[in-house]
């Protein structure tokens, strides 16, 4: 078992920057592939980025790319995601999550196993 905890979120203007966190506890996060996903009110949750269990292949959506960077530090078995630029459209609650280090489809959230409880982003126009 698994448990994560984001923390990091906050209020920023438009154009800031934020650093999320997640931290896990109950087994080593080096042997999964980690996701950020992000949902906001309303809407589905949807896919933000993801990083092999090695750190050595990343992934993002589109509308961060260029943005947003995830990273992991597996001897603190924390992984972040740090976001520049930041939009009134990046508005969301975010979360983190774990799946398989075989995990193919970084997008599909069905696929990932363990889930943090979210942090709420909020940036202001």
């Amino acid at each position: 078992q698994v448990q994560l905890v984001e923390s990091g979120g906050g209020l920023v203007q438009s154009g800031g920057s934020l650093r999320l966190s997640c931290a896990a506890s109950g087994r080593t996060l080096s042997s999964y592939n980690m996701g950020w996903f992000r949902q906001a009110p309303g809407k589905e949750r949807i896919f933000v980025a993801a990083i092999t269990w090695s750190g050595e292949n990343t992934y993002y959506t589109d509308s961060v790319k260029g943005r947003f960077t995830v990273s992991r530090d597996n001897a603190k078995n924390t992984v972040y995601l740090q976001m520049n630029s930041l939009k009134p459209e990046d508005t969301a609650v975010y979360f983190c999550t774990a799946g398989s280090p075989r995990l193919a489809n970084y997008a599909d959230s069905a696929l990932y196993v363990y889930w943090g409880q979210g942090t709420q982003v909020t940036v202001a126009s």
